[in-house]
C-alpha cells in the first residue's frame, strides 16, 4: 500500500496513519535552491545527531523552498520554508521537529492549533536539550544553550 499523495480527506488520514502505524517511512526530499538544499542538509545532521530521524521521516516527506512564509503543508505532508528559516542550523532542525510533531498531531486527530501548538513547542525544546545532550560540538551545544534560555523566557501554559 502508497501512501497518500495528499492527506486531506478523512479516507487519507486513515490511510496515512494506518500505514505509519505499520511502520512506514518516507523517503524525505527537499527541492530549492542549492544554497537552501545545504542549509536543509545541516539541520537534518543536527536531527540525526538527536535521534529524531525516525521520528521526523515518519512524519514529513517534503521540504520546500518558498518566498513567503514558512508553514506546515498538512494536506502535502512537506514543511515550506524560506531561507531565513534554514539560515541557522540548530534553530532550522528545531523547526522541522517543532512540525513534525504538528503533523503528527494532525493525523492522529489532535488540535493542533490549540493545545496542539503546546505540545509541538515541548517537542521542540525535548530536541533541543536532547541535542545539545549528544552532540559533541561546543558551537552546537551553545546554540542549544541559547535557544533553551529563549524559549525558558517566553511564557507558554
Amino acid at each position: 500500500m502508497a501512501f497518500p499523495e495528499r492527506v486531506y480527506t478523512v479516507e487519507e488520514v486513515h490511510k496515512a496513519r494506518e500505514l505509519i502505524e505499520k511502520g512506514y517511512r518516507h523517503r524525505l526530499r527537499v527541492k530549492g535552491s542549492e544554497e537552501f538544499r545545504q542549509k536543509v542538509r545541516e539541520a537534518l545532521k543536527l536531527i540525526r545527531t538527536a535521534d529524531y530521524q525516525d521520528f521526523f521521516r515518519t512524519y514529513i516527506r517534503l521540504i520546500v523552498e518558498i518566498d513567503g512564509f514558512s508553514q506546515l503543508r498538512n494536506e502535502e505532508v512537506a514543511i515550506w520554508a524560506n531561507k531565513y528559516t534554514v539560515a541557522e542550523p540548530v534553530d532550522a532542525a528545531s523547526y522541522f521537529i517543532h512540525k513534525a510533531q504538528q503533523m503528527k498531531d494532525y493525523l492522529e486527530g489532535k488540535l493542533y492549533y490549540d493545545k496542539g501548538e503546546l505540545n509541538a513547542i515541548r517537542k521542540r525544546i525535548q530536541f533541543i536539550e536532547n541535542l545539545r545532550n549528544k552532540t559533541r560540538s561546543q558551537k552546537i551545544k551553545q546554540k542549544c544553550e541559547e535557544l533553551l534560555k529563549r524559549w525558558n523566557e517566553t511564557p507558554f501554559p
